[in-house]
């Protein structure tokens, strides 16, 4: 009964925030355009399907990710082992990021936009070799971007100057990578900080800072989700010039 209550309550708040979308879309329509909307019984559909998936989304970290990151975290912290700690981040990094849908399909788009443009040939097995390298390559950043947060949580290092070092590094690389890179590399650091992702990661150091003596979840906890959208900049830039 608890769990069903929950998951009402999940499914109202997903109402509640996907009404102003679907008021700016009604008006528009029917102020500016004015025109009828078009397979209206197909779209409320879509939208009722919508709100159902976001809603057993939520439910869905609420219920398992987010305890799960957390309960992780506090294991490798009584465990005292650094290595192994820093190998699981690594690998919780990579691994969450080459599941990402929104990357799959910038993945996929940037791959065909190559192939037109004549960076690589016009075959299946090109577009595909680009995709999943391009893939890989985020993966591999995110990865190693979150064992420099983790590493950050312990030892307490202001993250304010690591973001700066690292927006100096995007700033360097970005006139020496390919004019046709560029845009694909900033926009993969927004597409790796999505539905998988964020909430394992958060987890992750929320529960490491709150295992930790002396470190303050809300300070210390929170931060990973920005390297992890930084560092991708930088490996994709660099996978364009081997690519050139």
């Amino acid at each position: 009964m608890k769990q069903l209550r929950a998951l009402w309550f999940s499914l109202l708040n997903s109402a509640r925030d996907l009404t102003p979308i679907i008021v700016v879309i009604a008006f528009f329509q029917f102020a500016v355009l004015q025109q009828p909307i078009p397979n209206l019984g197909e779209l409320l559909v879509g939208i009722f399907l919508v709100m159902l998936g976001l809603s057993l989304f939520v439910y869905g970290l609420e219920m398992a990710l987010f305890p799960l990151g957390e309960n992780i975290a506090y294991a490798f912290a009584r465990k005292g082992n650094l290595w192994w700690l820093l190998i699981f981040s690594f690998s919780l990094g990579m691994g969450t990021t080459v599941a990402e849908p929104a990357l799959i399909a910038v993945a996929d788009e940037a791959a065909k936009v190559a192939a037109v443009g004549g960076i690589i040939e016009q075959t299946e097995a090109a577009k595909q070799s680009y995709a999943n390298g391009l893939r890989l390559t985020v993966a591999l950043s995110v990865g190693f971007a979150i064992v420099i947060g983790v590493l950050r949580i312990i030892k307490g290092w202001p993250i304010h100057y690591l973001i700066i070092i690292g927006y100096i590094g995007i700033i360097i690389m970005t006139p020496f990578a390919p004019a046709w890179i560029i845009g694909i590399a900033y926009d993969s650091g927004g597409v790796t900080t999505s539905t998988i992702t964020v909430p394992l990661v958060t987890a992750l150091g929320v529960g490491l800072a709150s295992s930790i003596k002396d470190r303050n979840p809300m300070i210390d906890g929170f931060g990973l989700i920005a390297f992890a959208s930084l560092t991708p900049i930088i490996f994709v830039m660099i996978y364009g010039i081997l690519v050139q």
